[in-house]
């Protein structure tokens, strides 16, 4: 038989559970009163808000409008010597065209198609561009190198690229500073040279370490606000980044499938570039909106590939499966007042 446990109930008073657990005390401190907006107030801030982001949307609007709006007309028509295709051209200051082919040629002619003369072979898919000195300089894949041929058509070595292979080029109308596209291993950059050639900035990543270009930053140019704007094929974008090397946006098309290829800017920072899918040349703001096919398939330029903007305001388009030169005026229409 089990022998039970037996309970004694402590003795204890108020004060010794107080010692042991702590006590409550109330403040005769008056609490002070809250101050409560009334719905009017609160309604009114919500209604200031929404005028605010009115404003700001109006001042995008305005902004538009004070741009003038873009068209072109088509002038002449003409074949390019020497080459079989025209995947890329520049146009310098004295009313010279240079063209490359994807064989590595490089010929030069006048604005009518007229021959002048080879200048180079610089391996597959070469690029160039002309600088503020009406130069010409070029990507040489084979060297992995810049080579630059002055106006008495000598030419030398500007820039020794390293084990990276040089894709594009462009020379900065602002600070003469030379913008290279180039790859490694399956990646992409941008490397920015000064005019002595120097090595000053490299663009690779965004602020959140991703990368910015595929391994074909495939043609390149500068706008007007200093930022950089590159086709990236692979990607099917133009990857824009402002002078600093920060991310502004990347554009990839509208619909169907973005087959960035050349690229180039006006003077009132509009962004000009060749898709290859849609056989179309798209016209974007310098932030990155279309605002217009520039040329659509209806005008008889299949397979746009190269574009650039000479100073009478002409645009040159190249295309990828011939060697034919097509030419616009390029209308920039007042705004009315």
């Amino acid at each position: 038989k089990p022998v039970y446990p037996v309970f004694t109930a402590g003795q204890n008073s108020k004060d010794d559970v107080a010692n042991l657990f702590g006590r409550i005390t109330a403040p005769n401190t008056k609490p002070e009163k809250r101050k409560i907006k009334s719905t009017e107030t609160a309604s009114a801030q919500l209604k200031f808000e929404e005028k605010q982001k009115q404003l700001d949307r109006e001042k995008v609007d305005v902004k538009q409008a004070l741009l003038p709006s873009c068209s072109v007309t088509k002038v002449r028509q003409y074949t390019v010597p020497g080459v079989e295709r025209v995947y890329h051209i520049s146009v310098g200051q004295s009313g010279r065209l240079w063209a490359s082919d994807n064989s590595g040629k490089l010929f030069q002619t006048d604005l009518q198609g007229r021959y002048l003369q080879i200048l180079a072979s610089c391996g597959s898919g070469c690029y160039h561009t002309v600088t503020l000195d009406d130069d010409l300089i070029y990507t040489d894949k084979k060297k992995n190198v810049i080579n630059r041929i002055a106006l008495d058509y000598s030419i030398t070595k500007f820039i020794t690229i390293g084990d990276w292979e040089p894709i594009s080029i462009h020379s900065s109308h602002i600070n003469e500073d030379v913008l290279v596209g180039i790859r490694k291993y399956g990646e992409g950059q941008v490397t920015r040279y000064n005019k002595k050639g120097e090595e000053i900035q490299n663009i690779q990543r965004d602020n959140e370490g991703q990368k910015l270009y595929s391994q074909n930053p495939h043609y390149i140019t500068e706008n007007v606000n200093g930022d950089v704007c590159v086709s990236d094929f692979n990607n099917h974008a133009v990857v824009v980044v402002n002078k600093t090397g920060q991310h502004r946006f990347s554009y990839t098309g509208q619909k169907s499938e973005f087959r960035p290829f050349g690229i180039c800017t006006d003077v009132f920072g509009h962004i000009i570039v060749c898709d290859a899918n849609s056989k179309s040349v798209h016209l974007l703001d310098q932030d990155g909106q279309l605002l217009s096919l520039l040329i659509s398939p209806q005008q008889r330029v299949k397979y746009p590939r190269s574009v650039c903007l000479d100073e009478s305001n002409n645009l040159h388009v190249g295309q990828s499966n011939t060697n034919t030169m097509t030419v616009f005026k390029y209308l920039m229409k007042p705004i009315k007042k």
